[in-house]
């Protein structure tokens, strides 16, 4: 088993599915935009019950659905299969450079959320994976649900912890939960 590390600042990039074959393989669904950024990952972590366990990862294959990895802490399909539904995560310093404009998820949570007509709405609790557009969900007096559209996103300032959404735009986009 791989030594525990203190939990510092990290990113999930995947999800572990299942074992693949008897050789300690894993199945991987990806959590990043960006797939192929398997090919480079050479070091990653498990996180386990609130901490972060670093291991070797190589050998990576993506295909469409999935991404199949050798970590070094999985040599035998037993070892692998304990693995099942753990999250594959790396450190902000190996974590992929965004261009301007796009964030990480883990960063946006926490958000307070308003918008350029002054309203506030609660804070960023979730988002929501849809296919065509990912959904912002935002728990305050209501729960409201907005797509992720250029268009709506009047600024996003992580630092500062906070969302501005375009008030026209919101008004056709929103959706309040009763």
């Amino acid at each position: 088993m791989c030594d525990q590390q203190k939990p510092a600042a990290y990113l999930r990039v995947g999800q572990i599915a299942r074992a693949h074959g008897v050789h300690g393989e894993v199945k991987v669904l990806p959590l990043t935009a960006d797939a192929d950024r398997f090919y480079q990952l050479k070091q990653a972590y498990i996180e386990r019950n609130g901490g972060y366990t670093p291991v070797e990862v190589g050998d990576a294959r993506v295909q469409p659905e999935a991404v199949y990895l050798r970590l070094s802490c999985a040599q035998t399909r037993e070892e692998a299969d304990a693995l099942k539904s753990l999250y594959l995560c790396v450190d902000r310093a190996h974590a992929l450079k965004l261009p301007p404009g796009q964030y990480f998820v883990a960063d946006m949570l926490g958000c307070r959320v308003e918008d350029t007509a002054g309203a506030h709405y609660g804070v960023l609790t979730d988002v929501l994976e849809t296919g065509a557009n990912d959904v912002y969900v935002i728990q305050g007096k209501q729960t409201l649900l907005v797509p992720a559209i250029k268009k709506l996103l009047y600024q996003v300032d992580i630092d500062g912890k906070r969302i501005v959404l375009e008030a026209g735009v919101l008004k056709e986009v929103g959706l309040f939960e009763d």
